[in-house]
């Protein structure tokens, strides 16, 4: 049922404020950013009115067979250590969140938000829903977020040692880009999840946020980036490699666009990037079709520019939604190239199991369709055992400064704590 929404911005907060406290929750926001192929549709997910079942060892496969049996909408995620059903590795390290590899559901009541109207998908009474929603408050950030400390999960001098050693591998020839992650960590931490959602898309509203409950698991998630689009049998991927800050003045944001444009260390890790993703594409997309109508484009958002390239394909007849997917997996600027031996090194080094961090949030549709990002500038909250975790990843190529790649982290780490209002503890 459809309904006219006089003040939409208000009505979307108070929809999320009536279904946060469901077990399952999933809000997916574009906050109306101008973006090729465009952000995320606007939708909200609330309750599980069926739960995928999914078999070990065979994720993809199992939603795919959900999907084939029930043909309904579908929110969930895909984590990171899938790759290890896609490839032969392994994920042995410490995970504080606990998120399962794989999760999807059919919701109870879907919100389906078009301009100034929402439609209301759901086995109750839409009008009902419509009403109660109506007489919710409006939730608005708090000023002051959390306030607690972090911690980096490794030391300084480790973190330099990781570098120094990957590079090591790109001279003997093993890759040429490995995308190495440190975790942010607080052990015992209180802290409101729905509050730190509302901030964190305050401070840096994203075409691919979105807010993601399972049970006493919460991502808060504000993602400039989109891991795959599928409409009918076109599929879309659009990989970011290349980040600069915005400028105070018009004269020098275009100074800054332009910089960005013609780094060669940037521009060097997109066309990898760029190369990998149509290889994977190859798998599951017609021969001739795969087509990169955009690459090394600059987009500016609300504190940065990032450099977005965009790969398209025609998907092979009778090749299923979720094998597109899984031949894909995990999204190539979040590992390196080649992706497999990027993968390997990435277990050898890092110290945190990635979980969801750089794995998928998104939908599909009854008709099989889908839109998933990549889950980066994300933080993570385990209620259960008051862990928060967020990771910071940074792309490491044989001209990159160990230095200069730490101090990007913590750079990019300062959005993080701006939005929890955390102070960060050093090693």
């Amino acid at each position: 049922m459809r309904f006219q929404v006089e003040d939409v911005e208000s009505f979307r907060l108070q929809a999320w404020n009536w279904g946060k406290n469901e077990t399952y929750c999933t809000y997916l926001y574009d906050h109306e950013i101008d973006y090729p192929n465009g952000g995320f549709q606007h939708l909200l997910a609330v309750g599980a009115k069926k739960v995928c079942d999914i078999e070990e060892g065979n994720s993809f496969e199992s939603v795919q067979k959900f999907h084939n049996q029930h043909k309904s909408w579908l929110f969930g995620h895909w984590g990171y250590d899938l790759k290890n059903e896609v490839e032969l590795l392994c994920s042995d390290h410490q995970d504080g969140i606990e998120m399962s590899n794989a999760f999807f559901y059919i919701p109870k009541t879907l919100f389906i938000f078009e301009g100034n109207e929402v439609q209301i998908v759901s086995d109750g009474d839409a009008e009902a829903i419509f009403y109660e929603v109506s007489q919710q408050e409006v939730p608005q950030p708090s000023e002051d977020g959390w306030g607690g400390k972090v911690s980096p999960k490794i030391s300084h001098k480790i973190y330099i040692d990781t570098v120094e050693r990957i590079q090591e591998h790109i001279l003997e020839g093993d890759v040429y880009e490995v995308n190495i992650c440190m975790e942010f960590l607080a052990r015992e931490a209180e802290i409101d999840p729905f509050d730190l959602y509302l901030r964190i898309s305050a401070l840096s509203p994203a075409p691919f946020s979105a807010f993601h409950k399972v049970k006493n698991k919460f991502v808060a998630c504000s993602s400039p980036e989109r891991y795959m689009k599928k409409e009918d049998n076109k599929v879309i991927s659009q990989p970011i490699k290349g980040t600069i800050r915005r400028g105070k003045t018009e004269e020098e944001d275009h100074q800054l666009k332009v910089q960005l444009r013609n780094d060669e260390k940037e521009v060097a890790e997109n066309m990898m990037i760029v190369d990998l993703v149509r290889n994977d594409l190859a798998r599951t997309c017609k021969a001739g079709t795969i087509k990169v109508p955009e690459i090394f484009g600059i987009y500016g958002f609300k504190s940065v520019f990032q450099m977005i390239s965009t790969i398209e394909g025609e998907i092979k007849e009778g090749i299923p939604f979720a094998k597109v997917l899984k031949n894909a997996f995990p999204m190539g600027s979040m590992t390196g190239a080649p992706k497999v031996m990027a993968m390997a090194l990435i277990e050898t080094y890092e110290r945190t199991k990635r979980g969801l961090y750089s794995g998928s949030i998104g939908y599909i549709t009854p008709e099989g369709d889908f839109d998933f990002n990549v889950v980066i500038r994300s933080a993570f909250y385990n209620a259960r055992n008051k862990y928060l975790s967020f990771q910071i990843g940074s792309a490491i190529t044989i001209d990159s400064n160990a230095e200069l790649e730490y101090e990007e982290c913590l750079l990019k780490a300062k959005g993080m704590l701006d939005a929890l209002n955390a102070e960060m503890e050093l090693k």
